[in-house]
């Protein structure tokens, strides 16, 4: 049987490589999907600052859901100073260290801030030197409240030795201290007294994390004997080898849960989208070789034989382009990797976990969908009584199944019903129905597609007018009289068509409602930060407030909440950002409030948007259960529920809800409105420039909010499948011309020119692009105007202009070049009779 497969691949080498494009293709897409949500399962951050140090036990930063995936938490938690102690006494502890982190930057002589790698935790207490084998210290430890020792980096950066005297910006305070020492260890940071430290860091009787040294070999036993030690007391982890990263720093950490989330959104449109690329490509295959396995069947080949045949030649190919494929998927995934990087999303130094579950995960996946694609694709021939499919290999069957043609009806109806989400969940997953939908009408398109091509070419036929051209009669009866073969190329340039406008539009429709927004709901003009600082100094509020022109000037912060809410009947658990407000919020801030005041977010309180109100029946004055950023669990109060959800996020938490429960305390932005802006922005501009640290923009309702990077990415991942689809189709459309030659010769023996077939097939290019487009047009344009009306109370879409020209086009120069150039090889060769 392996025999005959490959002399039968063989004779039909362009089929083939179709064939192997998509499977290609489509295994480097899958691999690259796996290799990012294995990384974002697996792969841990470097050590860092606590690679000398064994064992670390720190709060528990991931939040469990039941039945589903962990949630990492990225604001840093507390445990008990009295733990480091404790742990000091088990057996096996050469040293035990408690290690806190603030707010600390050096202000160089120059007035510019010296860059440390994260300036929320970049002070520390001295103990925390303890951490470090072998430290080399120039000087003396800090004595007292005036002195800080500095790490050899950020000293050398600052052009300070040890007797200087700097200025240095602590928890929001700016002092000047004398540089007690100069410590040879990376990522020391800012080293004060102890009890300075504690005084900063405003936790008085808790550290962040306890970092062990064991006793050489004695590692895993002292684990052992922490985890024992601690087994009583829940919210608390121990860490070893390359786990100590994600404790090092929780808000990085946090990062690799975007991986699964990206994996996880992306997952099902990779695997429709390649699976409808193999199966076609496959379809045309088999297809070619209809006369070659009739006659197999005349010669007594059973259904189940030349089943079996087809997918054994399938096979064969897909494994022989199957290695390349996921090789190729993994330098994919590092480029999706760098390109988040870049953005900011992900920290630069998380690495890819290239492991072979991908890999394996991938070549089961693509070789089932290889075997039931091919045998699906010889169904009907191996199903035909032998003679019966004897004469159809002859001719293009003409019947479409009506079976098929229902489902595929049915098909398309699903996915218009489920455009409607948009209308009903003005969020994320709404917007997503909407590319889901494009895709799952390009499917049932695929399976209505001869019937409706049938019928649509014999429309235009009995409407081509009498003194239409030879080529142009020639082309019409051509598409009608082969509707099954034309219909697979209309439905898969129809959905890379329908794919490209509702994925792009969709995420450019919910950036255009999110900037709305923002655009209308921020009254502030001026927002001043101090991400250098690690935050925004105490005193820097009263003098803002105290600016000639300011109207309001009002702190507010995001963090991270972990939510619940139902969906389909079930139970749903989800991180999101949250904004943080004071009750003066309503000065800078307008959310559409559509009950209750934020001016009442005191105490345990919270704002929620109009979707968690519905989703979770949080009405005005209910109480809801969140979970903090550093997992604690929370009952708040509903104070307002507001309408700009989108642009805002689904929840705001009071001030006094969130203190204690982020990495830093300090305000993170103020966000300033004045009565005179010109006059005011002056002002401010002086203020800022007096302060070093301090940056001043212009907020959104100025400039237009920024793209958030998933946004780029998912117009990345677009690209990267759009030039998938397009090779797929074009091998498809370069092997459907290859196997009609044969019809080609035919025609040239009756009198056909070689010109006559080319301005023939040339019309037929055009038939099939103007119908794949129309059929792209309308299975997008119901998700598109829903999506419009859900997200910009209007029936169709934002986006740029120029995308529908652009596909049209590139939908037309693929369709010519794959039919003109086999055309012109095919009449290379003279006709035989």
């Amino acid at each position: 049987m392996l025999r005959l497969a490959a002399d039968m691949a063989r004779r039909r080498i362009t089929a083939l490589l179709a064939v192997a494009c998509a499977v290609l293709g489509g295994a480097a897409l899958i691999t690259a999907t796996g290799v990012l949500a294995e990384s974002g399962l697996r792969s841990h951050l470097p050590a860092g600052r606590l690679g000398d140090v064994d064992v670390v036990v720190a709060a528990d930063q991931t939040f469990r859901p039941g039945g589903d995936l962990p949630i990492a938490l990225p604001e840093r938690g507390r445990v008990p100073a009295g733990l480091t102690d404790r742990l000091a006494e088990l057996p096996g502890v050469t040293a035990a260290v408690g290690d806190l982190g603030f707010p600390a930057a050096l202000l160089a002589a120059d007035g510019r801030v010296v860059a440390t790698e994260d300036p929320a935790t970049a002070g520390h207490g001295w103990a925390s030197i303890g951490l470090f084998a072998d430290p080399e210290v120039a000087g003396a430890p800090p004595a007292g409240a005036g002195e800080v020792a500095l790490d050899a980096a950020l000293a050398a950066a600052g052009a300070v030795r040890a007797g200087d005297r700097v200025l240095v910006s602590a928890a929001g305070r700016t002092a000047e201290y004398r540089v007690s020492a100069v410590v040879d260890a990376p990522g020391a940071g800012l080293l004060f007294a102890d009890p300075t430290a504690a005084d900063l860091a405003g936790r008085p009787g808790t550290v962040d994390l306890v970092g062990l040294r064991a006793e050489p070999g004695g590692v895993a036993a002292l684990a052992a004997a922490v985890r024992d030690e601690l087994a009583e007391e829940p919210g608390l982890t121990v860490a070893t080898g390359a786990d100590r990263g994600d404790l090092a720093e929780p808000e990085a950490g946090a990062a690799r849960s975007l991986l699964i989330l990206l994996a996880g959104s992306l997952s099902g449109v990779v695997l429709l989208v390649t699976g409808f690329a193999m199966a076609g490509a496959l379809a045309v295959s088999v297809a070619g070789q209809r006369r070659e396995l009739a006659l197999m069947r005349a010669v007594g080949a059973t259904p189940k034989q030349i089943r079996h045949l087809a997918a054994a030649q399938a096979s064969m190919i897909a494994a022989v382009v199957l290695v390349p494929g996921v090789a190729l998927g993994y330098p994919l995934a590092e480029r999706f990797r760098a390109a988040l990087a870049e953005r900011g999303v992900l920290p630069e130094a998380l690495p890819l976990t290239r492991g072979p579950l991908p890999a394996l995960l991938t070549v089961l996946l693509v070789a089932a969908v290889v075997q039931v694609s091919a045998r699906g694709a010889a169904w009907r021939t191996s199903r035909l009584p032998a003679t019966e499919a004897v004469a159809e290999s002859r001719v293009e069957p003409r019947a479409p199944s009506r079976l098929r043609t229902h489902a595929g009806l049915l098909v398309i109806a699903a996915a218009t019903t489920l455009s409607v989400a948009p209308l009903l969940a003005r969020n994320a997953l709404g917007a997503a129905a909407t590319s889901m939908a494009g895709i799952v009408g390009a499917i049932g398109l695929a399976m209505a597609g001869p019937a409706l091509v049938g019928r649509a070419s014999g429309a235009l036929a009995r409407r081509l007018p009498a003194r239409a051209s030879a080529a142009s009669w020639l082309a019409t009866a051509n598409v009608r009289g082969h509707a099954p073969r034309l219909a697979g190329v209309v439905s898969a340039v129809g959905m890379a068509v329908a794919f490209v406008l509702t994925y792009v539009l969709a995420q450019t429709t919910v950036l255009a409602a999110a900037d709305a927004d923002v655009h209308d709901g921020t009254l502030a003009q001026h927002r001043i930060a101090a991400p250098a600082l690690g935050g925004l100094p105490a005193d820097v509020l009263p003098e803002v407030r105290a600016t000639p022109g300011v109207r309001a000037a009002v702190p507010v912060g995001t963090t991270t909440v972990i939510h619940s809410y139902r969906m389909l009947g079930e139970t749903e658990v989800e991180s999101a950002s949250a904004l943080v407000l004071t009750p003066d919020a309503p000065a800078v801030l307008d959310l559409d409030v559509r009950s209750g005041s934020l001016a009442d977010l005191t105490g345990d309180t919270v704002a929620v948007s109009e979707d968690v109100a519905r989703t979770r029946d949080a009405g005005l004055g209910s109480r809801v259960s969140l979970v903090l950023g550093d997992g604690t669990p929370v009952e708040a109060r509903v104070v307002a529920v507001y309408a700009r959800g989108l642009g805002f996020g689904p929840i705001a938490l009071s001030r006094d809800l969130a203190a204690g429960h982020t990495t830093s305390d300090l305000d993170q932005s103020l966000l300033v409105r004045a009565d005179d802006a010109a006059g005011a922005e002056a002002a401010l501009a002086e203020l800022v420039a007096a302060r070093p640290g301090l940056t001043l923009e212009a907020t959104a309702l100025d400039t237009g909010g920024e793209a958030p990077p998933e946004v780029w990415m998912n117009l990345a991942v677009v690209v990267v499948l759009l030039g998938y689809l397009l090779l797929t189709i074009a091998n498809r459309l370069v092997a459907t011309t290859a196997q009609r030659r044969e019809e080609i010769a035919a025609l040239r023996l009756i009198g056909t020119t070689p010109r006559q077939i080319r301005a023939m097939m040339r019309r037929e290019a055009a038939i099939v692009t103007a119908a794949a487009l129309a059929a792209g047009l309308a299975l997008s344009a119901v998700p598109l105007a829903l999506l419009g009306q859900g997200f910009l109370d209007r029936p169709w879409p934002a986006g740029p202009g120029w995308l529908l020209p652009a596909a049209a086009a590139t939908v037309a120069a693929v369709a010519f070049l794959t039919t003109e150039l086999p055309t012109r090889r095919a009449l290379r060769a003279a006709p035989t009779g």
